[in-house]
């Protein structure tokens, strides 16, 4: 049952000879991602800001982007502080430019993205520490950025999934960091890779096996870190207490059943969880609206849950 858009997108990429992301160095991986994405992508939509700041992170600067939505007025909006895909290893501002865009306009909040340290030039916790550090920022700063600290959600796609999934678990831990909302977009929740979807979907839907345990490796340091709630929160002994969810996965996706995990683990802890799997689609594709309908589809739901969240909070 995949979808014929995204056949025929894999069929192109096939035809087209791209190279696998594992085929590459991580310099020219980042480069080729952050190249092809007008391929894929819609046009930016129009906001009432953009600007480029710098988080205090613990060890040195961390770059952000702060978005505000068509229509905003003066007032402190609520916010959404977003981390991008990409195994930990590519992926950047640029990369989740169009769809921080359109969830800000969707959502009617501020999206404030996070442009956190990656492997292998800085291996697994670094990642954690700066999204959670530039996460605290926005909040020691919203007033000055006009953001509404009560109303603060944490969000990502595939590995910023994990990363947002980490914030909410070590934000109720610290209890100083109040978090209304996780959108957790077909979020890596378990290192080991063993779950059945790695082996359906390993091979032929554009993320592959080879392409995991690329990202994996350059993350990865020791393997007693996947069983690290901080690389693997599914494996947290305690998921209580943690804020309302919506988590997505698509049918044709390796991660698939580790995302399905971590919402039926949500739930039965006693949280707000929704979780919804695109069947049809593969890893990646909510960034893709320009050739996957469904994914504007998936864009519009997220927004929804997120205005919905925020109403509430």
């Amino acid at each position: 049952m995949l979808h014929p858009q995204a056949r025929a997108l894999l069929d192109f990429i096939e035809a087209r000879g791209v190279p696998p992301t594992h085929t590459l160095s991580p310099t020219d991986a980042r480069a080729f991602y952050r190249e092809r994405r007008a391929a894929t992508q819609p046009a930016p939509a129009e906001v009432a800001e953009v600007r480029d700041l710098a988080a205090d992170g613990p060890h040195g600067p961390i770059p952000v982007r702060l978005y505000r939505p068509l229509g905003s007025g003066a007032g402190p909006l609520p916010v959404l502080v977003y981390y991008h895909g990409g195994g930990w290893v590519i992926g950047d501002l640029d990369t989740h430019d169009v769809l921080c865009r359109e969830l800000a306009n969707g959502a009617g909040c501020a999206v404030v993205a996070v442009d956190y340290r990656m492997g292998p030039e800085h291996r697994f916790p670094a990642a954690v520490d700066d999204v959670l550090a530039a996460t605290r920022w926005v909040r020691r700063e919203a007033a000055t950025l006009g953001l509404d600290a009560s109303r603060l959600a944490v969000g990502g796609d595939s590995a910023g999934g994990n990363l947002a999934a980490v914030v909410a678990i070590a934000a109720r831990d610290a209890g100083d960091l109040p978090i209304a909302y996780q959108l957790l977009i077909y979020p890596a929740t378990d290192m080991r890779r063993g779950h059945p979807s790695h082996q359906a979907n390993g091979q032929g839907y554009l993320l592959t096996s080879d392409t995991m345990a690329y990202f994996h490796d350059h993350y990865i340091t020791d393997p007693a870190h996947d069983l690290d709630w901080r690389a693997s929160p599914l494996l947290h002994t305690n998921l209580a207490g943690l804020p309302p969810a919506l988590v997505i996965t698509a049918g044709f996706d390796p991660l698939r059943d580790e995302g399905a995990a971590y919402a039926q683990a949500l739930t039965a802890a006693g949280n707000s969880a929704t979780y919804v799997c695109f069947e049809r689609e593969i890893h990646g594709f909510i960034t893709m609206g320009k050739v996957l309908d469904e994914a504007n589809t998936a864009v519009a739901l997220c927004a929804c849950e997120l205005r919905r969240a925020f109403a509430s909070a």
